[in-house]
């Protein structure tokens, strides 16, 4: 049975563990063709099993998301290798300081700000002229609902996130007239490390696993040919929200 993304090339970021992890897998098992990016090898090789097992193949890519000219390195290969991109996932981020604003050093804003904005914008950046080569690019980047909470303590987050909504609508209008979709998604609570660290005394098995995303991550990335080959009218620079 083929796949609903069968023979796609997928760049997923923060593929090593928690949501981007799923989601790759996701990918895999429906065909696509997995870029795998992340910091840690053992996270990326523990991930190139499970895709194998499951039937699928990856490359993996150890790269720190601060690395601009190394994301720009990597567009350069994806296209060597593959002329296109199909999907990119800008999943990887971090949670930063909760803190009082007063109290977040200018350090601790800026590696926010790095990974969780300016990583996102340098893919676009590298990205765009890939995608524009498939046939049906897709591009999807995690939020979250904390861009808009802005509840006490969560600064640097909060305001990343947002900036990340910004710039995906930004990019969903520079693209309207292209086979190109940019949408972000906000998963809502969801089993990670990230969400143990921001909620310590949170019951983890209260809370869905990421594989629960699967589904949305998959509809987002899709295609969507109908059956005479054209495109579907599909919306684009949404916040697709999950929170129940």
């Amino acid at each position: 049975m083929t796949g609903r993304l069968q023979d796609r090339v997928a760049l997923v970021t923060g593929a090593s563990r928690g949501i981007g992890r799923a989601a790759a897998l996701a990918f895999a098992r429906e065909g696509a063709h997995i870029i795998a990016v992340a910091r840690t090898t053992g996270g990326l090789e523990e991930l190139d099993d499970d895709i194998n097992l499951a039937g699928g193949s990856a490359t993996l890519v150890p790269l720190d998301m601060t690395d601009y000219a190394g994301i720009d390195r990597l567009g350069g290969t994806i296209f060597e290798r593959w002329k296109k991109l199909d999907i990119l996932l800008g999943n990887a981020g971090i949670l930063g300081p909760i803190s009082p604003l007063g109290h977040v050093s200018p350090e601790q804003w800026d590696e926010v700000m790095s990974i969780n904005v300016t990583a996102n914008w340098r893919l676009i950046r590298s990205m765009d002229p890939l995608l524009r080569q498939s046939d049906a690019g897709r591009a999807i980047f995690v939020t979250s609902g904390a861009a808009f909470k802005c509840r006490a303590y969560w600064g640097p987050y909060s305001v990343s996130k947002a900036a990340v909504n910004a710039l995906v609508a930004t990019y969903a209008n520079e693209i309207a007239k292209t086979n190109v979709l940019a949408n972000a998604l906000s998963p809502g609570p969801v089993r990670t490390k990230m969400r143990a660290e921001a909620m310590p005394g949170e019951d983890p098995d209260s809370l869905p696993p990421p594989e629960a995303l699967d589904e949305a991550f998959i509809k987002l990335a899709e295609p969507g040919l109908t059956e005479n080959g054209m495109m579907s009218d599909f919306e684009t620079g949404q916040m697709v929200s999950l929170i129940s």
